[in-house]
């Protein structure tokens, strides 16, 4: 069964020309070393909540919108496999000042799908 790496964090709205460009760079590079999907969305209809929402989670600002992306991986061990192998990769610089988001408020985690249809 596959596993998934989910991923939900704040976009200034200035930045998402730089955001698209890492994403396809990094999407390319996680396809690569074997990740089978990679998805990045841009939020079109989130609503903010009273007790729980995408923004809430993210501490959206204004000028900001809510990203929501995952990879999917053939499973966990395939999972930590290519995603090692994605972080040596010198392509790819994840230094959290460099990113077109603030990264200190990114959610993300691993997860086994419950059901796939």
């Amino acid at each position: 069964m596959s596993y998934v790496d989910g991923f939900v964090l704040a976009v200034p709205k200035d930045n998402i020309a730089a955001y698209r460009k890492l994403a396809r760079k990094a999407g390319k590079i996680w396809m690569e070393y074997g990740a089978v999907a990679y998805w990045e969305n841009i939020g079109d209809d989130v609503p903010p909540g009273k007790v729980t929402s995408f923004p809430l989670a993210v501490k959206l600002k204004p000028g900001e919108v809510v990203a929501f992306s995952w990879i999917v991986f053939k499973s966990r061990k395939h999972r930590d496999k290519v995603n090692a192998q994605v972080m040596k990769d010198p392509r790819l610089d994840m230094d959290p000042s460099k990113m077109p988001f603030d990264a200190k408020r990114m959610i993300f985690g691993g997860f086994k799908p419950l059901v796939v249809l």
